[in-house]
């Protein structure tokens, strides 16, 4: 039977509807894209790398309102995570993990100390040989508004239930739970998994980032 233009039609429509709901399935529960827009991560990730984001690692939570209805596992220390930034949650940030619920977290110029002993940071980098030696007053973190003495020196501070502190790797660049506080769990959108297209502009794209696991 020679099929009419309406049945034509009708094909092309059903056939964009399913795509469009498997592409809002997978996005809202499997894979998400996201750009880096800036170099709070460098060297781990640069300005226009182009990732793939694990949302489903962490547990499947039900769109809009952030509540997990299947619990799969929680973001382990030095992952690298993309969550919903808590001063404006319209954006997305990415940072590294580094304190856990219970950890106790400490900065003594510049160096990292998790639950009393210095961590090893082979991702990281700093581009400014000042110490900024004053601290902030503990009693009154986070600061209500940017400032400095939170970078080099800080805490200690545990990490409250449900909650995670987490950092850039450009150490002196990154805007992180330092200056705003800790992030909570169910804010947490997926686990940086992979990079599948990187490039500084048309003329130089980076063939060797590309499909890049990142850790």
């Amino acid at each position: 039977m020679k099929k009419t233009f309406m049945d034509v039609v009708k094909e092309y429509v059903e056939a964009f509807a399913i795509a469009l709901v498997l592409a809002f399935f997978i996005r809202a529960f499997i894979v998400q894209a996201f750009k880096i827009p800036s170099g709070s991560m460098l060297p781990t990730l640069q300005i226009g790398d182009h990732l793939l984001v694990n949302k489903f690692i962490y547990g499947i939570k039900i769109p809009f309102i952030d509540k997990e209805i299947i619990p799969i596992s929680k973001p382990k220390f030095q992952d690298v995570i993309v969550f919903k930034f808590p001063l404006d949650e319209s954006k997305d940030f990415i940072k590294r993990v580094i304190g856990v619920p219970g950890d106790v977290i400490q900065i003594k110029d510049k160096i990292l100390y998790r639950n009393g002993k210095r961590v090893n940071e082979p991702y990281v980098q700093h581009t400014s040989p000042i110490i900024i030696k004053e601290s902030y007053p503990m009693d009154k973190w986070p600061p209500k508004q940017f400032d400095p003495r939170v970078r080099d020196n800080l805490g200690p501070i545990k990490v409250p239930p449900h909650k995670y502190f987490v950092m850039g790797d450009n150490r002196d660049e990154s805007y992180d739970s330092r200056f705003w506080g800790f992030v909570d769990e169910n804010k947490i959108l997926g686990k940086a998994w992979i990079i599948y297209w990187s490039w500084e502009g048309i003329t130089h794209i980076r063939w060797n980032r590309m499909f890049k696991i990142i850790k």
